[in-house]
């Protein structure tokens, strides 16, 4: 009998995907979890598990082609089913009536009859390898085979679409790299190894053909690149951002020489050097605890309600340059963290974004947000607010200059913060005293004391 899979809603109720890429075709036989496709939402990488046991039959969709939610995109030939010539029967079996289809946006076990399928919450940090779920959240692997050797056909060694996609480049096949790892996660390191183990280097190998629709090297005077995935979806909410809420960005110049000073003591400290406190987080720290003062900056306008709506937590967006675009991921309940929390959430936040495997669900619901421009070598600039935001503020460079202190001239450590913010729900002495608060705790980190 013939299945059909239809795309699933991925979450956040996007409308379509794009498939990356198909890991298997017409005639492979799968088992129920294993990973068929990665396909590219407007906000990540996700690889799509099977629902069923079977043999694939057809594949209604290309790679670089995009499926709306809802729409055909594999079909199986499920075994088990009923061949041609066999008898068959008036009446149905109770089995088949009580038969359900697979739950297409869980992906977990069948609900209960009669029941309403309930999507499994996923928390931060926790990582579900049972062979009987599926990770829908582009998680780096679908089922974790016993032993290296007891890989099943068709199932792909461990490793992150970023890697999968730089071995390929590379000309490397990952399978080669897999014999060598065993069962851990293939990483960017492993396939240099690789490549300097056979003597290849990586900067020697031929660049993967871009996807274009003109070749360079005949003499073509442009380029044209599809507008897809991440890049189309940022650039329709900064549009509807940018034509939607009235920006006004205020700067402010503040000597952090105290702060430098105060992280370079946490790293001398052997308890809090894994950690790794830097000047973002304490910048991060200081906005939490500024926005205790200044709510305004962490509320959204709803416009169907007529309404400021002020939340009663701190989801802190950070915005983060990824091969597939800026994202802006979110650290849940930030205000409720300490430094050394705050520092460990940024950084996982951080090497998940990298490695493309940020959810849809960490990229929805900030209430305010840092953009770090300093680690470009910017001083300030006029950042663009995330849709749903009144507020971001842009983090320049650490830079050492003369500075006035204490009445004379001397180098010291200054950084510029730029903050913009919805005019409709922020007065401009709000966004001043805001950009203040931040400013006067990275100047003396001891103010935060005095700050509820």
């Amino acid at each position: 009998m013939i299945e059909e899979f239809h795309l699933p809603d991925l979450g956040e109720g996007l409308a379509e995907a794009e498939v990356v890429q198909w890991l298997v075709a017409p005639g492979d036989t799968v088992t129920l979890n294993q990973t068929l496709a990665e396909v590219e939402t407007a906000k990540a990488v996700v690889e799509l598990p099977s629902p069923f046991d079977g043999v694939v039959s057809a594949l209604h969709a290309g790679a670089g082609e995009t499926v709306a939610v809802g729409a055909p995109l594999i079909s199986f030939d499920v075994a088990g089913a009923e061949k041609p010539g066999a008898a068959t029967s008036d009446v149905a079996s109770p089995a088949a009536e009580e038969k359900t289809p697979p739950n297409l946006v869980g992906y977990g076990a069948a609900p209960a009859k009669g029941g309403r399928p309930t999507r499994r919450v996923r928390r931060a940090g926790r990582v579900d390898t049972g062979a009987d779920t599926a990770v829908l959240e582009a998680a780096p692997h679908d089922v974790i085979p016993e032993t290296p050797a007891a890989m099943r056909v068709g199932e792909r060694p461990r490793s992150t679409p970023p890697v999968r996609a730089y071995a390929k480049r590379s000309g490397v096949d990952i399978v080669l790299i897999a014999a060598e790892v065993g069962d851990r996660v293939i990483t960017r390191e492993d396939v240099d190894a690789y490549l300097e183990r056979v003597g290849v280097q990586a900067d020697a190998v031929e660049p993967r053909e871009s996807i274009t629709s003109a070749d360079t090297s005949s003499g073509d005077r442009e380029t044209r690149i599809p507008i897809r995935g991440v890049r189309k979806h940022t650039a329709a909410a900064m549009v509807q951002s940018a034509f939607t809420a009235p920006h006004v960005t205020t700067f402010h110049t503040v000597d952090v020489t105290a702060t430098m000073d105060l992280i370079a003591s946490l790293r001398d400290d052997r308890a809090l050097a894994e950690h790794r406190i830097g000047p973002l987080v304490i910048v991060a720290k200081a906005v939490c605890l500024a926005l205790t003062r200044t709510p305004g900056l962490n509320s959204r306008w709803d416009e169907a309600a007529g309404e400021i709506v002020q939340p009663h937590y701190v989801d802190l967006g950070i915005a983060a340059a990824t091969e597939r675009g800026l994202i802006v991921p979110n650290i849940r309940d930030a205000d409720r963290m300490t430094l050394p929390q705050l520092a460990d959430a940024l950084r996982a936040l951080t090497e998940t974004a990298r490695s493309g495997k940020t959810s849809p669900a960490e990229l929805a619901g900030g209430t305010f947000s840092i953009t770090n421009i300093g680690v470009f070598g910017i001083d300030a600039g006029t950042p663009i607010l995330p849709p749903g935001q009144s507020g971001i503020l842009a983090v320049g460079a650490v830079r050492r200059m003369p500075w006035e202190h204490k009445g004379e001239i001397a180098l010291r450590q200054v950084m510029t913060l730029s903050l913009s913010f919805d005019h409709r729900v922020v007065d401009g002495a709000e966004g001043a005293r805001f950009v203040k608060d931040v400013a006067d705790i990275l100047e003396e980190p001891g103010r935060a004391m005095l700050l509820r």
